[in-house]
């Protein structure tokens, strides 16, 4: 028998849940499917009253109800979450492209707070963080079963202020510990230059509101000369972002044919996105690089140029996030985020939990010439014959080729696709 201190409790866990029952779901006409199981109802009442009578410290009704809402929303998937005025005001902070922090973005994977990518020229970056690094201590909490929004919270802060984190590199035996300080984060998602003369490297960190309009505003510049012979566009630790802004990078190199739709169970969650013919570079000789910091709107964009057979892709496999979450505000201030739907690319193909497999596969790895390594030629033998023909400098080429080798071979393909390509011109 239940004491008269608990029937309040089961009247007001009855009148949530009635609350929460959808409005055509009256006796008359209700079904199997949207039916309230109201034993599960009355165990939540149950354990409500015994939390409130027995756990070791006080706790107000209105915790115990938000953290059930919490756990009712962590428990769907990694994304989707119940977010206070404070979480809700930092989420919105970080879409517009500034906040306080060390610059990187996280999630969890197999349960454990998980680095999926440092963001460009941070102090996250600068520190040498890295893709699938796991956050095991913040500020000298264990970030065991704590939420993602709250390790988020604690990472956040004012600029100039320090922070201490732990983390657990795959395949290392101890820990390391860093010491950053916080920045005011303003993450510019684009920026480019030219490798070699007609050769150019775009680099796309993250998706914003602006990013495929700086994508333009960057292939105007470097064809400002000449048209470019081939561009590796570089979307390695490329966590996502924007979803229209990835349709419209998409869109700078297709012409026509769909770039990505989504599938959910509500009508306004199935969406589709195709190319417009006004494209910015709808022939330039294209090399896609991803890694497994590669997410999102990032596997978007590559899994289209792949489908629509517009480039190659290069790299590593790619993180695997192709769910849509919307964010929603609720009428007390706070937000729900929440897993709406999910991305398939133009062939149907689902990047939930699979990625982006590239066309041609290159691990990561660092270039080094030796002096030793060089070869003794004609041109370094004292005395030797110069040519007639007039000697034309060579360009040493951007900095990046000098430690990045995944950039290196994307070049050296873009080199023998317009070889092939000049040769069947000229059989032709």
């Amino acid at each position: 028998m239940l004491d008269t201190a608990f029937k309040p409790l089961i009247a007001l866990a009855a009148s949530l849940a009635l609350l929460a029952m959808p409005l055509h779901a009256t006796a008359a006409n209700s079904t199997p499917g949207n039916e309230l199981p109201i034993e599960d109802v009355q165990t939540f009442a149950e354990i409500f009253e015994r939390i409130k009578r027995a756990y070791v410290d006080e706790v107000d009704d209105s915790t115990l109800l938000r953290n059930a809402m919490r756990g009712m929303l962590s428990e769907l998937d990694p994304h989707s979450a119940y977010l206070d005025q404070e979480e809700f005001r930092s989420l919105r902070e970080s879409t517009q492209g500034e906040f306080g922090g060390i610059g990187i973005e996280v999630g969890m994977e197999d349960g454990q707070l998980t680095v999926i990518t440092p963001i460009d020229d941070t102090p996250a970056s600068r520190a040498g963080l890295q893709s699938r690094d796991l956050i095991i201590r913040v500020e000298g909490q264990s970030t065991d079963r704590m939420s993602l929004q709250e390790a988020v919270n604690l990472m956040r802060g004012e600029a100039g202020t320090e922070l201490e984190i732990t983390i657990q590199r795959r395949g290392e035996d101890s820990p390391r510990e860093f010491t950053l300080t916080r920045e005011v984060i303003r993450s510019e998602s684009v920026r480019s230059e030219l490798l070699e003369p007609g050769y150019g490297y775009l680099r796309v960190s993250q998706f914003q509101n602006r990013t495929g309009e700086q994508v333009r505003q960057a292939l105007a510049r470097m064809e400002a000369d000449a048209p470019l012979d081939g561009l590796v566009l570089d979307l390695r630790n490329n966590p996502g972002g924007v979803l229209q802004a990835a349709v419209a990078v998409s869109d700078v190199f297709l012409d026509s044919g769909l770039i990505v739709y989504t599938e959910g169970r509500l009508a306004d969650s199935e969406l589709s996105f195709s190319a417009n013919r006004d494209t910015a570079a709808p022939d330039v000789p294209l090399v896609v690089l991803i890694n497994g910091g590669s997410a999102s709107a990032a596997e978007i964009v590559a899994g289209a140029l792949q489908d629509q057979r517009r480039g190659v892709v290069m790299g590593t496999e790619s993180f695997g996030k192709g769910s849509v979450q919307q964010v929603m505000p609720l009428g007390n201030g706070d937000g729900l985020k929440l897993t709406t739907a999910l991305y398939y690319t133009p062939n149907g193909r689902s990047i939930q939990a699979q990625g982006i497999v590239p066309d041609v596969e290159v691990v990561r790895g660092r270039l080094e010439v030796t002096e030793s390594s060089r070869q003794l030629r004609e041109a370094d033998l004292e005395g030797h014959l110069r040519s007639r023909e007039e000697t034309r400098e060579r360009s040493a080429g951007s900095e990046r080729l000098r430690d990045d080798y995944q950039l290196n071979e994307a070049l050296n393909l873009l080199k023998a696709l317009n070889v092939v390509g000049q040769r069947r011109s000229a059989a032709g």
